[in-house]
């Protein structure tokens, strides 16, 4: 690893697949939703970008059998995750911003992971750009910018340490309020001239979570990643407070104990 790599580790990209397995029910749900629209009959090269601990790359070697399938994602302890269970599933550690397949693929498969990733007006055209003729990108993304949980984090960040002064470092205030996600809109006029077919469609998920504050518990295994790698332990400690405070307020537990926790998210399945 270079000493490039390690320094971006260490700004806040190393991922814990415990945390992030918490809710494995839930985050799995959207991306069988996701695959279940993909209308291939028999590709033969898939890569699946952001693949994480490798659960749904190899729910989608199974769909599959006869297909090459690469595991693809910038976390050494995620593939890490995924080699410890036997297949032929080729995992690869590489960054998507520069990454280019090695094979024409037939599927670019990527779920909950272009949002971390900016300008999508280059991105997603130069994906389209490495399929074979026929071949479909299959993204999901979250829309998430407008949710009390995300707005409560930018607003704890610029005013919730003492004396309401802001916490963390300007550019990781200015990172954190980058809206990740654009309108549906957007993401249609900016495909439907590279692609034959466009399907794009939003569902808002409403997960009942248990546990004591189970909002922040979810939000520390993806938005909040950031955030806490880059706090000192000062105020990473001073920010879960006040935070944590926030979300009980924003989502209180209904009458059985339980909390709902509304999650809007944009399916996009395009074909070339």
């Amino acid at each position: 690893m270079t000493a490039e790599k390690e320094e971006e580790q260490s700004a806040g990209s190393r991922w814990d697949p415990h945390q992030y397995l918490k809710f494995s029910d839930y985050r799995q749900r959207p991306a069988l939703e996701l695959l279940a629209r993909v209308p291939l009959i028999r590709p033969q090269v898939i890569y699946d970008l952001g693949c994480g601990s490798g659960h749904v790359t190899r729910i989608i070697a199974e769909r599959w059998p006869s297909a090459v399938v690469y595991g693809v994602d910038n976390s050494p302890d995620m593939l890490a995750r995924a080699r410890t269970q036997p297949g032929g599933i080729h995992w690869l550690e590489a960054d998507i911003r520069y990454w280019q397949p090695d094979h024409p693929p037939d599927l670019l498969y990527a779920n909950a992971t272009l949002h971390w990733i900016e300008k999508h007006e280059e991105l997603f055209p130069r994906l389209l750009g490495f399929l074979r003729p026929g071949g479909c990108l299959a993204v999901q993304m979250p829309l998430s910018w407008d949710a009390p949980s995300h707005r409560l984090m930018r607003e704890t960040l610029a005013r919730g340490g003492p004396g309401g002064r802001p916490l963390g470092t300007e550019e990781l205030r200015r990172s954190v309020g980058r809206k990740w996600v654009a309108e549906a809109e957007t993401y249609y006029d900016l495909l439907v001239r590279y692609t034959r077919s466009l399907d794009i469609w939003e569902t808002e998920y409403i997960q009942i979570l248990e546990g004591e504050n189970p909002v922040l518990e979810w939000v520390k295994g993806t938005a909040l990643r950031p955030i806490l790698t880059q706090l000192d332990d000062r105020e990473r400690e001073i920010f879960l407070q006040e935070y944590g405070q926030r979300l009980r307020t924003a989502y209180p537990p209904r009458p059985d104990g339980r909390t709902l926790y509304p999650f809007r998210r944009l399916f996009i399945v395009a074909t070339v």
